[in-house]
Parts: C-alpha cells; structure tokens; sequence
C-alpha cells in the first residue's frame, strides 16, 4: 500500500488543489448600480448644460456608483476528481510519506476519560513535538476520542475512508493504528464508496 512509485506529482496537485477549492467560500459582494443607495434623480438636465448627460449619480464610472462585473456572492470554485483519481493520489501520498518516514504505526488510540492530558501523554509516547503537524487515524471518531484531541492546536483526527492528499501531505507525522490499515486498504482498493 506504501510501495507506490510517484513518477509525476501532476494528480497530487491536481488532488490538493480541489481540496483547497473545494473548501473556498465565496464571500466576496459588491453592488450593482440597482443596488446602491440613492441616484434616482437625474443629476442635471438631459440637454443645454454642455456637460455630458447622466441619468444616475450611481452609474458605475461615478464616484460611489456600482460596481460593474464585480464579483456576486455566487462564484461556484469547486473542482472534481474522480474517484479513482481521488485513491490513487491519496496512495501517491501515503507513499511519499513513508519514503519520508512521517508514517508510525501505532496499537490504538484510547482515551477513556477524554481528557486532554492523555492525548499529550499519547503524543508524547510517540515521540510528536511540539510545532509538529500531526494525523492521527482511528477507526471511530467518538464523542471521547473528540473530546481529547479537539483543544490540541496542531493535531487532526480522521477515519480512514476520510483521508485526504491536503492532510496527508501537510502532516509531519502520521499515525495510524492497526485496525486502521485493512480499511485504509479496501477502501483505496474500491471496497468502499468514499
């Protein structure tokens, strides 16, 4: 599952690329000459000024006029991938990352009580530093496990149908149990629907 040979990293930035669209908001508005407040009287008479003729101190090429072709609020930035694509570039970074030795198997992943002491001791065991980005890959997200890891700034908790080249890649060490493996395997191998 970690032997795959990366000639080209063209699908890895394809893949992180519609991550990082995929999760982009359109948040950006500005109004159009409708929309602005004021400008329904004429500004001066059609004819006899010697000035141009306006109809709307909001046309856009006035000073506090609309704003033509800005952006709306209903820019669609998302991307797809396939599948396929999608397992294959995820198996692309697991690789790279074991080349990189950023891959740690681990037994499992309790936290009992859910406290967050346990999850330092944990990180601690497994030799994580402090600043290091860490993926940490269970088989159940429960409400305990969440409860542990949410308060630690660098670490992030996924299943293993929930991998992703962004997190894979942006980790400098990822730690997967187990049990995680086998579904980590059938899922990339099409076992699953992503």
């Amino acid at each position: 599952m970690f032997d795959v040979k990366v000639e080209n990293h063209e699908l890895l930035k394809q893949a992180y690329d519609t991550y990082l669209a995929n999760s982009r908001m359109a948040g950006a508005k500005t109004l159009k000459r409708g929309e602005v407040r004021g400008g329904g009287k004429k500004p001066w008479k059609q004819k006899g000024t010697g000035r141009a003729r306006f109809g709307s101190s909001r046309n856009p090429i006035w000073r506090g006029g609309g704003i033509a072709f800005g952006p709306t609020g209903d820019q669609n930035y998302t991307k797809k991938l396939s599948k396929t694509q999608k397992r294959v570039a995820v198996l692309q970074a697991l690789s790279l990352a074991d080349q990189a030795k950023k891959i740690v198997k681990i037994d499992a992943f309790v936290a009992k009580d859910g406290k967050t002491k346990e999850t330092i001791a944990f990180l601690a065991k497994n030799k994580v530093a402090d600043n290091e980005n860490v993926l940490l890959v269970v088989v159940e997200k429960d409400a305990m496990t969440l409860r542990a890891t949410r308060n630690i700034q660098n670490l992030k908790v996924v299943r293993p149908t929930y991998l992703n080249v962004f997190d894979i890649l942006n980790a400098d060490k990822i730690l997967i149990s187990e049990k995680s493996l086998p579904l980590i395997k059938e899922w990339l191998e099409g076992g699953k629907d992503a």
